[in-house]
């Protein structure tokens, strides 16, 4: 396949070159990532990231929110599917697998009255399910493959799926 190909919308000869980058200098994959959220009232919470236009988080009604915008725990579905479509579209486009329909759907489930104080235990998810709809021209085998290592390299999921630590430091300014 040619390095200067662009498949499924992707500028395959970007991600060789970045590739090659680090192969070539291995320290020059150690990045570092931020967001900034900013309490605005009530459960509603302005993240920003980068320079772009910020993003909101909410609760919805039932939880005492006013429904404005999702939720933090819909927002890690919702990266986690995005980071794992990424990486299908990515990893297909650098094996010139043309996809014609990808869709993620994610669901799992939380204990509220764990997150409310009412009992002790785990308040984040129990487990989460993941169906994978992925349409291309390619063989049964090659998806499964593509698949087995999109779920293997995926930043979001692999973060999810293994503990890491989690340092917080209160700031009382």
């Amino acid at each position: 396949m040619s390095t200067s190909a662009t498949v499924n919308g992707v500028d395959s000869a970007a991600i060789t070159a970045l590739r090659t980058k680090l192969q070539n200098e291995p320290t020059a994959g150690d990045t570092l990532w931020r967001a900034e959220v900013t309490w605005r009232g009530g459960f509603l919470n302005e993240i920003r990231i980068r320079d772009l236009p910020p993003s909101y988080a909410d609760e919805p009604k039932a939880l005492g929110g006013t429904d404005t915008a999702p939720n933090p725990v819909e927002q890690l579905l919702g990266a986690l599917g995005s980071c794992l479509a990424i990486g299908y579209t990515a990893n297909a486009s650098l094996r010139g697998i043309q996809i014609q329909e990808l869709r993620v759907e994610l669901e799992g489930h939380i204990d509220l009255p764990v997150f409310l104080g009412l009992h002790e235990g785990h308040a984040g998810y129990t487990g989460i399910e993941v169906r994978v709809h992925l349409k291309a021209d390619a063989p049964q085998e090659v998806l499964e493959e593509l698949h087995q290592h999109v779920l293997r390299t995926s930043p979001v999921g692999q973060t999810i799926e293994k503990a890491i630590p989690l340092h917080a430091t209160l700031l009382s300014d």
